[in-house]
This record gives C-alpha cells, structure tokens and sequence, in this order.
C-alpha cells in the first residue's frame, strides 16, 4: 500500500480573528462568560467591533486551522476542511493558507460572508471569543464525504464542529470510512457541555487523540478532582483509558499526556512576558501532531508542543510571526531531531 498523499487534515470553520486588547470592564457589555466562546449574530458582532476602546489586529484564525497551519510550517503535508465565505475576506484567507504550503484543494465555498471571532484579551492575557460563523455556519452533513479524507493519515476535528452532531456524525464516518486516524480537540468548555455524551461515545468507538484544557477535563469528568496541576493525571488516564492519545494541556502548569498505561508529566516551557493567550492551545497541539506523526514517543511530542504554545503567547493573535517563528522552529527540530 502506498503511503498517504497528506499527514493532517484539519476539519472545522475558517474564521478570521478580530484580535482586540480590552478593559475587564468592558466584558461586562458583552453576553456569556469570561474566557469561554459564545456565537452571536452579525448585528451583535457589528456592535460588539464598533464599542471597542481601540482599532483591532486581524489574523487567520479557527482552532482547528490555527493547528494546521502551525503544522504546515513544521514539514507536515496538510489540507483544510472548511466552508469559506463569498468575500475578500474569504480570498485573504485561503491565499494565506496556499501561500503556508496548506493544501487548499479541500476548502468549501458558501455565499455568505465568511465566519469572524471576536477575541478580547483583558490585562490578565486571558481570552474571551464571541463569534460569527457567517458561511462556515452553513458546512453540513451534505458537504462531507470520504473523498474529502482519501490519501489522509490523520484528521484533526475542531470541538465546535459538535454544536452540529450531524454534521460531527457525517465527518467522524467518513473518516473512519477512508481509514484515517481521528483526533478531537474540545476548544471549550462549553462545547463539552454540550456535546459531553457524544465525545463520550466516540472514545468507546476508537480516537486516536483527544487534546483538552483543564477546563474542559473538568467538564468532561466533573466527577474527578481538579483542584492541582497533579489532580489532571487521573483526567489523562480516563481518557486514554479508552485506547487513545489524551493530551490535557495546563496553560503555565505544562501538561500530561498519557497512551495506554503509559503517563508522562511535560513540563512548561516557561516565558515571563506573555501578551495573549489566544491560540496556544492550536499551538500545542499542532507541535505535538507534528512529532507524533512524524514517529516521535508522545513524551518527545509533548515537548514540541509545549514548545509552540509558550512561544506562541508571546505574541498577539493566534499565530507567530514570521521572523520569530524561524527560531521556534529550530528549537522544535532540535527537540524532536526532525
């Protein structure tokens, strides 16, 4: 058999970030909680962007892109499931994508404008996203099949795909269909609320990785403890307890990552001046499917990604710049020796 045409292929909304630096007082004008993801609707994004104190960045965003585009840069051969929109910001998108060495190929195309988040970073560098899916809203079971996963290895599924289980249902089959490994990652708490039962399921159906933060372990297993760094282990074991990859990143506490019976405690790769949060975790967990593909033990995996997320939080927005990246990814290849 021959080897697959493509190592990753991300699944999940290409959005376009509006990356903006708040007061905490100003959160209080905006509907849901601190640090989690609401959608709202293009007038409630339209007014959210005008009461802002100051211009916003824009950037490629989507969590499951952000992953894939970090990968990309670190030698994996990737593509990108997605449903664009009609716009200039949808051409801005994809070229950035093709112009990152991502396959482009596999990207749908709607007619609505094309999916925005707003990220508001407050002086604690925590994230609060409000978002409009806009065309990405409209990707449904219709738009997938095996095809879009021939020549994949490996298939890396954003958590917000499950606020749609048809759609979550019509990719996982699919998938499995075309022989790819699937990995998820939860993106949030919320999503695990509400979509706790199916990601359940899926463990007893066979993932390959599941990738989340303490927060949505918390909500994932609210029967375990969560009060330290050292409670997170049990959180790793159940999930591989089911014959996956668990990969339960900590922010500043590092991470554990456990296969099997096997458990690892990673270590963070600290930085003093930390900027915006936003996107490390797409950052950990690109570092950390570029070395598992590529053959590396997931304690070595883990290490690239702890790498990509402490290094990523030193910057604004979801993804390293160009210049400091070159020394990012010197470091990771000395890591993984790849």
């Amino acid at each position: 058999m021959s080897s697959p045409a493509l190592d990753l292929v991300g699944i999940g909304s290409p959005i376009m970030d509006i990356v903006a630096s708040v007061p905490e007082s100003f959160l209080a004008t905006v509907t849901g909680e601190k640090g989690g993801m609401v959608m709202v609707d293009a007038l409630e994004m339209e007014g959210m962007v005008k009461r802002l104190p100051l211009p916003p960045g824009l950037s490629t965003g989507g969590s499951a892109a952000n992953t894939i585009l970090n990968a990309t840069r670190l030698g994996l051969r990737t593509a990108f499931i997605g449903k664009l929109g009609n716009d200039d910001i949808a051409a801005a998108y994809l070229a950035r994508f093709e112009e990152a060495g991502v396959n482009g190929s596999r990207f749908k195309t709607g007619t609505l404008p094309n999916g925005r988040c707003l990220i508001l970073t407050t002086p604690d560098a925590q994230r609060t996203m409000r978002t409009y899916l806009g065309a990405a809203m409209t990707m449904g079971p219709d738009d997938i099949s095996p095809a879009d996963f021939q020549g994949v290895r490996h298939v890396h599924i954003e958590g917000y795909v499950l606020f749609n289980p048809a759609l979550a249902n019509a990719i996982v089959t699919a998938a499995r269909a075309a022989g790819c490994t699937i990995g998820l990652s939860l993106a949030s708490f919320e999503v695990v609320r509400a979509a706790r039962q199916w990601i359940l399921d899926q463990l007893k159906l066979g993932v390959g990785i599941v990738f989340a933060n303490e927060d949505e372990a918390k909500a994932l297993f609210p029967d375990l403890p969560a009060a330290r760094p050292e409670d997170y282990a049990a959180h790793a074991q159940r999930v591989a307890a089911g014959g996956c990859i668990a990969a339960i990143t900590l922010g500043k506490d590092g991470a554990w990552v456990a296969e099997g019976a096997t458990l690892h405690r990673i270590f963070p790769d600290s930085v003093s001046d930390v900027i915006d949060t936003n996107g490390a975790g797409d950052a950990w967990a690109a570092g950390f499917l570029a070395a598992w593909l590529k053959g590396r033990p997931i304690d070595v995996a883990g290490r690239v990604g702890s790498l990509l997320g402490a290094q990523t939080v030193r910057h604004a927005g979801a993804i390293i710049p160009d210049t400091p990246w070159q020394d990012v990814a010197r470091k990771a290849r000395e890591i993984a020796s790849f």
